[in-house]
């Protein structure tokens, strides 16, 4: 039997199939139609459009939070001032603290008999502590008098009031806590007297709100008393 061959078709010359299909096409068409809906979009609405940043404006506007705290403009660093803030209410000194002179001492009132009071000669009890003259002045709002508080130096011991005698000096700040608050008082002088002129002496006048701190000098315990003048610091 004769096999039969399958011829091949001749090509045809010139003849190629197209680039692009319609799929391709229409895909194509989408894409730039998206593209100018975009530009038309950015002309209206754009950065440049007045309008369009008014109502950016009104939406951050209203998505801010209501109680939105004001910015805190104070320097800082700077001591708040507290000028002007009221005394405690006058009441007994229950402790002094003079850090510069090394002296903290609990404060006990003593009331002398009248005797004493009037020659302004008066003997604290033997301890470290400091006693406080209840008949004179009381620290505080409404003082009428100064505030005297005595205390003994001692020999051969590092009790806290003769430090007075070698550290104190005008300019120390001490604090003086009282039943209704706490004071800080300014050293105003720093003076040494003998015993026979101490009763006579300035440091007697009624000045309200003065602090006047007493003890023996330490250099000469028996001849001499050290005087130490303070006044408050307004506001603190």
């Amino acid at each position: 039997m004769a096999r039969h061959r399958y011829a091949r078709q001749p090509r045809k010359a010139g003849i190629r199939g197209p680039l692009i299909s319609s799929r391709d096409l229409l895909l194509l068409a989408m894409c730039v139609g998206g593209l100018l809906a975009s530009w038309l979009v950015y002309g209206v609405s754009g950065p440049g459009n007045p309008a369009a940043l008014d109502a950016g404006t009104r939406l951050l506007s209203s998505s801010a939070p209501a109680n939105k705290p004001a910015a805190n403009h104070a320097v800082v660093g700077a001591p708040a001032s507290r000028a002007g803030l009221p005394l405690p209410a006058a009441s007994a000194p229950l402790q002094i603290n003079y850090p510069a002179a090394g002296l903290n001492v609990v404060v006990h009132p003593l009331r002398p008999d009248p005797a004493e009071t009037g020659g302004h000669s008066i003997e604290p009890p033997e301890t470290m502590d400091g006693y406080w003259l209840s008949p004179f002045g009381t620290p505080g709002a409404g003082s009428t008098n100064t505030t005297y508080v005595i205390g003994h130096s001692w020999e051969g011991l590092d009790a806290p009031f003769n430090h007075l005698s070698y550290a104190a000096a005008p300019g120390d700040e001490l604090q003086v806590v009282t039943a209704t608050g706490a004071m800080t008082y300014k050293v105003e002088s720093v003076t040494t007297y003998t015993k026979s002129t101490l009763k006579d002496s300035p440091i007697w006048a009624a000045v309200p709100n003065r602090l006047v701190l007493i003890s023996c000098y330490t250099q000469d315990l028996w001849g001499k008393n050290v005087a130490v003048v303070a006044s408050p610091v307004p506001g603190r």
